[in-house]
C-alpha cells in the first residue's frame, strides 16, 4: 500500500524522498495490515486530516515522541474493507470515521471495531474525516469541561484555524455570544459569514479595545470562557477581557509560547483553568469521547455543524499540506485524500 512514513525527525514542508534531508519518505510498497483480532476492522482510508499536533510531532516538539519510523496521522474516514469473525458493530462497505494515535497517513488502517463510529447517510465522508480531533477537541473543551451555556460570552483565539471554526460553530450551537480574534480580512470575512457576533483582525488594532468596545455597546460584563490554541502575549492581553468566575481552555500553543496565567488574579476573581489534552481522554475517559462524537456526528448530519476544507492533497504532495498549514494560510482543515485525488485542490 501507499504509505508516508516519517524516518526522521525534522521540516516536514520538504517534498518526501527529495533529499538526505527530508523527515518524510513515500513508500507504494509498505505492508498492508493485518487484522490483530477477531475484532479488528481494516479501512480503506479516504481521507485524513492534519492537526497542528501532526506537524508537531514529526519536528520533534510534540509532548508524544514515538519510535521512528512511524506513520504520522490521527484522524480519518474511509470504508470498511475487511472484518474479523466476531466483529458485530460493522459489514463490508460501511463508511466510517476514526482516530487513532499514530498511521492514518496511508491508504489502509486497521482498528478495534469499539473505535470506529458510522458515519450516517447523507454526511460527507471527506468532511468526516476532518471532525473527530478539531470539533472533538472543541466540543470535549466547550460542552463537557468549560459547560457552555446560552447568552454566555465566549472568546475565541486562533478562530479560522481547524480548533478555531469549530470552537466557534460549537459556540454558535450552544447559544453563546462568540467572539472570534484571526489575522487577515479573508479570515474575518469567513468568520462573518458562521455568524460570529463580533470579529477581531488581529493584524488591524489591539484586540482588548476592539472586545471591550463590543462588549460597552451590547452592555455585556465581559468574556466568560476564554478558548485558547494560541498561547504568548495574546493570552496575556485577553486575559483582561475576563469576567469573575470565567473559565480558561488551554488548548495549545501555536504562537511557540507558553502564557503565563498568574495564579493570584486567578485566585482573586475565582477564574477556573482547564488544560485539555484530547487524546489523553482515550484513555482516562473513553465514554466521554464517544459521546461526544455521536454528538457532532448528529449535528454534522443535522446541519448544525459544517467543516470547511481549505485545501485538499495527494499523499505525495503532504509536504504542501503542511506548508499552507506553517504558513498560516489555512482556513478551516486540511485534507490528504486518497483515490482519485490526483492535484491540489484548494477552496481559498
Amino acid at each position: 500500500m501507499e504509505a508516508l512514513l516519517c524516518r526522521k525527525l525534522g521540516d516536514p514542508t520538504l517534498p518526501p524522498n527529495s533529499s538526505e534531508d527530508s523527515a518524510l519518505t513515500l513508500s507504494a510498497s509498505h505492508p498492508i495490515p493485518e487484522l490483530n483480532s477477531p475484532t479488528a476492522v481494516r479501512v480503506r482510508v479516504k481521507a485524513t486530516s492534519l492537526n497542528y499536533a501532526n506537524y508537531l510531532q514529526i519536528l520533534g516538539k510534540y509532548q508524544e515522541k514515538p519510535p521512528l519510523p512511524f506513520i504520522p496521522g490521527s484522524d480519518y474516514s474511509g470504508i470498511v474493507e475487511s472484518i474479523g469473525p466476531r466483529v458485530s458493530k460493522f459489514k463490508i462497505g460501511d463508511p466510517v470515521c476514526s482516530v487513532i494515535g499514530l498511521g492514518s497517513f496511508a491508504q489502509f488502517v486497521v482498528a478495534d471495531e469499539t473505535e470506529l463510529f458510522q458515519v450516517p447517510d447523507g454526511c460527507d465522508l471527506v468532511a468526516a474525516g476532518a471532525l473527530p480531533v478539531a470539533y472533538g477537541t472543541s466540543h470535549v473543551a466547550l460542552v463537557h469541561r468549560a459547560q457552555l451555556s446560552k447568552g454566555q460570552v465566549l472568546l475565541v483565539l486562533g478562530a479560522a484555524g481547524g480548533v478555531g471554526v469549530s470552537a466557534v460553530q460549537i459556540g454558535k450551537v450552544c447559544g453563546a455570544i462568540v467572539i472570534a480574534v484571526a489575522r487577515g480580512a479573508d479570515k474575518v470575512q469567513f468568520l462573518k459569514s458562521l455568524g460570529v457576533d463580533h470579529v477581531v483582525d488581529f493584524s488591524k488594532g489591539n484586540v482588548t479595545d476592539s472586545v471591550k468596545g463590543f462588549l460597552k455597546a451590547r452592555r455585556l460584563k465581559g468574556v466568560d470562557v476564554l478558548y485558547d490554541p494560541v498561547g504568548g502575549k495574546l493570552t496575556k492581553e485577553t486575559m483582561k477581557l475576563l469576567n469573575w468566575g470565567a473559565k480558561i481552555l488551554v488548548i495549545g500553543f501555536a504562537s511557540g509560547e507558553i502564557p503565563v496565567i498568574p495564579a493570584n488574579i486567578a485566585l482573586v476573581k475565582n477564574w477556573t483553568i482547564h488544560g485539555l489534552y484530547w487524546g489523553s481522554y482515550k484513555i482516562h475517559q473513553p465514554r466521554v469521547l464517544e459521546e461526544s462524537l455521536n454528538e457532532l456526528l448528529s449535528w454534522l448530519t443535522r446541519g448544525l455543524i459544517t467543516i470547511h476544507i481549505s485545501h485538499t492533497y495527494n499523499l505525495s504532495e503532504a509536504n504542501l499540506a503542511f506548508s499552507v498549514m506553517k504558513d498560516r494560510k489555512v482556513i478551516g482543515k486540511v485534507m490528504i485524500a486518497f483515490d482519485d485525488q490526483k492535484s491540489i485542490r484548494s477552496k481559498m
